[in-house]
């Protein structure tokens, strides 16, 4: 129990996060046994308001979980038509044939949606099942009843933002109770960091690794527009300084989502991955198709990159990670989101197999083998290499190696075993002196836009009078240790302006911005000094993502 007394409500399970993982969760065990309690805890707005639209969804969850969505309404009907990758250089590109491609990289079958939408039906879906779904509601803190974890406390309001101690107008929410929590909060989750240091997770895994992945959604020109259309790009602007690469998707009423993402283990603090992005409209083919359009919505959020190597054990006594929270994403194809509601599937399965029997609060260990032996895991393995190859070699490296590996796992070989990925993100983070600054063009308000105009196009808001969510352990390292050894990189890798260090030499000061949070949790991966906390913010907030 914690210290404080609150009004206390008890499910069979509680889930915190309303993605697909999340929802998916709760469908099933409803399915399973409509009288089964369940309620889902949603830190946005609505559903979906943290979700930016624009993904290409592999249908093989949704087909596992609902299998008649497609007569269902679900707003899942814009299929692939078209797969096209490049190389760029600054002046030109390459096409790279999807003949040599393994099977598993091609998006036949597959579909452009909207995954705020999709889980906004889900949401529609599990509510018609009798799922109770409380959206604006942030879950500020774990519960435990002794050596479990008994539930989550949601609902806080009120508290001084100088001090944090409870204010004049204070509301100390409720405590949900469930036999089983799951945390589906997606990436770096602060309630899941929580559960994976405390129960020692991670022991014996590879480090999670990350990208920060960039999004806006454009309206262009109707002549330009090619329904289901799909482009990715490897190659410039990052060159050498950083992996990564672009999508292009095009989806209904002429828009189409224009998206970056940046591996966070670069090394060159000087390097400024949302200016990455803005640079990259301007090549050539990507200010073609923009020219004359104009952008609608901005966003950003980190993306677990680790893979099958890193995910950490699953379960707890009386928890389980979902979907991103878990690190389920198959990174060369782009996708999470199968695998997040396959794994929201297997989760309730194994709560309802756990519940039957009696149980409450102890490990799902059904869940974690399906995981690692069922779909999930098998989608993950054979792409495992990709990434440490792409790390410790370089994109050329990355395409024959791993593209050569992932032919040899569709037989069920493997050319280099599973690799390692060695350091943190944070840890491989070079000194400023070792590298040069990088001169980045100013935007020009028609194809790139500074940061600050385009977190307006995020809609995000905090209530200035909650304390910040955005904590540092120690206020005198962003001057006193990264600003002289790293150039304070907070200042550049943040994609929301939220960092900023004004002043110089002894009168340095470091300011945190955390109204403009878009929630990306890109500071708490990348910090070089591991000194920035990403928390969920008490009284909610974020970004409130356009319904597109």
């Amino acid at each position: 129990m914690t210290a404080m007394q609150r009004e206390k409500m008890e499910y069979d399970v509680v889930i915190v996060g309303a993605g697909p993982a999340g929802l998916s969760a709760a469908i099933r065990l409803k399915q399973l046994d409509p009288e089964r309690t369940v309620v889902v805890l949603e830190k946005g707005s609505e559903v979906g308001a943290h979700i930016l639209s624009g993904a290409v969804l592999d249908p093989s969850g949704l087909d596992a979980l609902l299998p008649d969505w497609r007569s269902m309404g679900a707003p899942v009907s814009v299929p692939v038509t078209e797969d096209n990758f490049y190389m760029l250089g600054e002046a030109g590109q390459i096409r790279i044939p999807n003949w040599p491609m393994p099977p598993l990289m091609t998006n036949h079958g597959n579909y452009i949606v909207s995954m705020a939408n999709v889980c906004r039906w889900l949401a529609g879906v599990a509510e018609g099942l009798g799922v109770e779904i409380f959206p604006g509601m942030s879950c500020s803190e774990l519960v435990f009843d002794g050596d479990r974890v008994a539930g989550v406390v949601a609902g806080e309001f009120g508290r001084d933002p100088e001090t944090g101690a409870p204010g004049p107008n204070y509301e100390p929410g409720m405590e949900l109770w469930g036999k089983y929590v799951f945390l589906g909060e997606g990436v770096r989750g602060s309630l899941s960091k929580q559960v994976i240091a405390k129960y020692d997770l991670q022991n014996g895994k590879e480090p999670q690794k990350y990208g920060l992945g960039m999004k806006e959604i454009w309206e262009i020109d109707p002549a330009k527009h090619k329904l289901g259309k799909v482009t990715h790009t490897m190659g410039w602007p990052l060159g050498k300084n950083a992996g990564g690469g672009s999508f292009i998707y095009h989806i209904e009423n002429n828009q189409v989502y224009v998206g970056f993402v940046v591996h966070l283990n670069y090394e060159n603090p000087h390097l400024y991955p949302y200016m990455e992005f803005q640079r990259f409209k301007h090549h050539p083919m990507v200010a073609e198709l923009l020219k004359g359009g104009k952008r609608v919505a901005y966003g950003a959020r980190a993306i677990s990159e680790g893979g099958y190597q890193s995910i950490p054990k699953m379960v707890a006594p009386g928890a389980a990670l979902l979907g991103c929270s878990a690190g389920l994403v198959n990174v060369p194809r782009i996708k999470g989101n199968h695998n997040a509601m396959l794994s929201g599937k297997a989760a309730a399965e194994a709560a309802h197999k756990a519940l039957a029997a009696g149980r409450a609060g102890d490990e799902l260990s059904d869940y974690e083998a399906e995981v690692r032996g069922g779909a999930i895991g098998r989608d993950l393995k054979k792409v495992r290499n990709v990434k440490p190859l792409w790390s410790r070699y370089g994109l050329v490296a990355s395409l024959m190696g791993g593209g050569a590996d992932m032919w040899a796992n569709t037989i069920g070989l493997t050319l280099f075993g599973t690799l390692k990925h060695g350091k943190s993100d944070a840890a491989a983070t070079g000194l400023a002196t070792d590298f040069k600054v990088i001169d980045y063009p100013r935007p020009d308000g028609v194809l790139s836009f500074d940061r600050l105009t385009n977190v307006a196009y995020s809609f995000t808001n905090h209530d200035e009078n909650q304390p910040a969510h955005l904590k540092l352990k120690d206020a005198s390292v962003p001057i006193a240790v990264n600003l002289p050894k790293y150039a304070e990189p907070a200042q550049r890798y943040c994609p929301a302006g939220v960092y900023e260090v004004l002043g110089s030499g002894a009168d340095a000061t470091f300011r945190i911005n955390f109204q403009n949070c878009v929630h990306c949790k890109t500071c708490d991966i990348k910090d070089p000094s591991q000194n920035i906390v990403w928390t969920t913010p008490i009284g909610g907030g974020g970004p409130n993502y356009p319904n597109m």
